[in-house]
């Protein structure tokens, strides 16, 4: 199927496309590369991964750090096993491109069911690149589990803080990974808009990035992290 459309409407598409990505990008590099005067939040948890590892080399009994670590694997396969499915969702939408273009003739009548497909292909990307991202973080939290384990039990043992130090490191990765792949959710999301057309992309492209941006530079949470920050001793 042959898509006509105007040639403003297709350098329309492309520039919300490329706001999109750009968007993406620049929010992503913000929270990861903040400014020393205002750190994000997912840079200030930094610290309190270091400090949980400081902890645990003194911690008498381990089993609720065991508890934590676990928990957190599990948060990754579950948003993992939900990025899967979504992506198969997406690939059945992709092949009943058709039908979609039916129902939404009354959104984007100069649609066509093969810009529709291409439409589409956005936020299955979006997935993949959280899946790929918590399959990683999963991982990494797994390899952090193992070097907590590594950690003797007595503080004063020459390799006590040095495994605490490089858990306490795996696991900032490990976190890092999993925002993410979070972002690229949220923009999974956002990329549903293009549905409404290149202004629609545009505006779900902004909205998104201000969503990210409130609640990493901005939200009552942070506030409340920002109250009596552990020391930073990396």
């Amino acid at each position: 199927m042959q898509i006509a459309l105007p040639a403003h409407m297709a350098a329309a598409d492309l520039a919300a496309l490329i706001l999109m990505l750009v968007c993406w990008l620049a929010i992503g590099h913000a929270i990861e590369h903040p400014p020393k005067s205002r750190p994000s939040v997912s840079v200030l948890m930094k610290r309190y991964r270091r400090e949980w590892m400081r902890q645990f080399v003194t911690r008498g009994t381990r089993i609720p750090d065991a508890t934590f670590i676990v928990s957190l694997r599990q948060a990754t396969a579950f948003l993992a096993s939900a990025s899967m499915i979504a992506i198969g969702g997406g690939l059945a939408m992709i092949r009943n491109a058709p039908q979609i273009e039916d129902l939404a003739s009354g959104i984007t009548p100069m649609a066509g069911a093969t810009l529709i497909e291409i439409k589409m292909i956005l936020p299955v990307l979006f997935l993949a690149n959280a899946l790929l991202k918590f399959i990683w973080s999963h991982r990494l939290f797994g390899y952090c589990e193992i070097l907590m384990a590594s950690v003797p039990n007595d503080p004063a043992h020459p390799d006590a803080w040095h495994r605490a130090a490089q858990a306490a490191g795996v696991n900032i990765h490990a976190a890092k990974s999993y925002n993410r792949g979070l972002r690229a959710i949220h923009f999974a999301l956002g990329s549903l808009g293009w549905l409404f057309g290149p202004l629609g992309l545009a505006v779900t492209s902004v909205l998104t990035t201000a969503v990210l941006a409130r609640r990493e530079f901005a939200s009552a949470s942070r506030r409340i992290i920002m109250d009596r920050m552990p020391d930073d001793q990396a």
